[in-house]
């Protein structure tokens, strides 16, 4: 009895073994995901010689080796991009609405579609004039606060160009400034040079932006941020300017124009200096004063004068304020070939303040004409360039200055962080920066002038591609 008993037991476990074979043998094991999937890299490439223009390329991730590696550190994270443009001037708006409705559409989306052209997200407009303007004019030329209005000039090119542009690209940001504050304001009632009048013009002065602003609301335009006043050590009487000494900037937001962004409910950051590397004294003064950094976003700089290390000077004092890059111009100055000046303005400016913290970057006029014009007066800048040239045939030709954009704008999109890189080889004469965007794609741009190809690998994670530069060129590398 006991032994059939064990006998059926046997079978039992027998014929339970027999399924679960069966069983295993007709799944089949997962198929492994390749460590190095093939083709994700999409990569755009300047050469110096202008062979090749942002020329798109395709790699694949490889385990090939490079003689050194940059290393992407996405778990280490710096300042929030808000974009990279250049600034829409009278004269910019007016060229661009003078074009027929075709040709003003193909030049907005190569300017503004990420997709179809360099996706700049980042623009600058004046407030009144500046040097380059359609005729000289404040939006409040009547002798009063009350007399605030659209002027008819920005109505017609400025206002439509902005909306158009806004149609390719909504999230657009836009920083506004003045060159000068309407003449009745000022001591020499002029806009030309001169300062304001004393602190019995302050209120109208901080109503002034306040007017502005819901202007432009009015119109469906948001602006993003503001500075009180463009180049605000330079006073000259042959265009728009106006000197603004730091306790006069300092006064103003602390006790009129913050107060009144409370009250009236404005969201707009309030940005100081707007000016030059070399004063840095002008930014850390104001800041250094409690009541009037509370209504501070960050300081604006321009490139003309000084090097960037002076954004260093601001930062360790003050590193809960955050830094922007307003202005800076190519021009018939520049000597080096049209790439030779591209690579100077990516290294000497554009990297040199996004990897020292800047959440933009602006070059000054969008869009000029081949006489470098039109200007205000012939007391401003004649030799200016613009990101691009028009021509009186209604075609545009682009400048360095576009493809200097475009390394960044193109792939480096609004709420990008930068984010960490590294080498412990990396040769001199190679510089970098590296972002990650929203959606998790990592962005790397390396520009080599080491007098010789490079070939490096890029590692993030565990993966990694090999790439084998050339000299005098720049790259930007995209994937995920």
């Amino acid at each position: 009895m006991i032994n059939r008993i064990t006998h059926s037991i046997f079978l039992f476990i027998l014929v339970i073994a027999m399924f679960t074979a069966c069983d295993n043998n007709s799944t089949k094991p997962p198929t492994p995901k390749p460590e190095d999937p093939v083709g994700d890299v999409e990569a755009w490439l300047t050469i110096g010689n202008e062979s090749m223009l942002m020329g798109k390329q395709a790699i694949d991730f490889s385990k090939d080796l490079g003689d050194f590696t940059i290393i992407l550190d996405s778990t280490v994270t710096y300042q929030t991009i808000d974009g990279f443009g250049a600034a829409l001037t009278g004269s910019s708006a007016y060229l661009i609405n003078k074009l027929s409705k075709e040709n003003r559409q193909i030049l907005l989306e190569d300017l503004f579609d990420p997709d179809k052209g360099i996706g700049l997200n980042y623009l600058r407009i004046t407030i009144g004039s500046s040097d380059f303007s359609i005729g000289t004019y404040s939006y409040c030329d009547g002798g009063n606060i009350e007399s605030f209005a659209i002027p008819s000039v920005d109505k017609n090119d400025l206002i439509p160009v902005l909306k158009e542009i806004l149609t390719i690209n909504p999230t657009m940001k836009i920083l506004a400034s003045p060159w000068s504050a309407p003449a009745w304001m000022k001591s020499n009632n002029s806009m030309y040079g001169g300062s304001l009048k004393g602190s019995e013009v302050y209120d109208d002065f901080a109503e002034y932006f306040v007017r502005y602003i819901k202007a432009f609301e009015a119109e469906g335009i948001t602006i993003d941020a503001i500075t009180l006043q463009n180049e605000p050590m330079h006073e000259i009487n042959t265009y728009p300017t106006m000197k603004m000494e730091w306790q006069e900037q300092s006064t103003i937001i602390r006790d009129y124009l913050g107060p009144k962004f409370v009250s009236n409910n404005i969201k707009t950051k309030i940005i100081i200096w707007d000016h030059n590397f070399d004063m840095s004294y002008y930014p850390l003064n104001i800041l250094n004063d409690a009541l009037a950094k509370q209504y501070i976003a960050g300081t604006g700089w321009h490139g003309y004068g000084g090097t960037a290390d002076a954004i260093d000077a601001v930062q360790e004092v003050h590193p809960d304020k955050d830094v922007y890059f307003t202005e800076q111009s190519g021009g018939g100055w520049n000597t080096d070939t049209r790439m030779g000046n591209m690579f100077y303005y990516m290294r000497s400016f554009l990297m040199a303040s996004v990897n020292r913290g800047s959440k933009n970057f602006i070059m000054w006029n969008l869009a000029l004409d081949e006489n470098n014009g039109p200007t205000t007066t012939t007391g401003g800048c004649q030799n200016c360039r613009g990101v691009v040239t028009i021509r009186s045939n209604g075609n545009y030709y682009k400048n360095e200055e576009y493809y200097l954009l475009g390394h960044f704008s193109k792939n480096v999109r609004l709420g990008a962080v930068r984010i960490k890189n590294s080498s412990t080889k990396l040769p001199s004469g190679m510089t970098t920066a590296s972002f990650m965007n929203e959606d998790g794609t990592k962005v790397l741009v390396v520009m080599n002038r080491t007098k010789s190809n490079q070939k490096y690998l890029v590692r993030s994670g565990n993966r990694r591609f090999l790439y084998n530069q050339l000299d005098e060129s720049v790259v930007t590398f995209k994937f995920k």
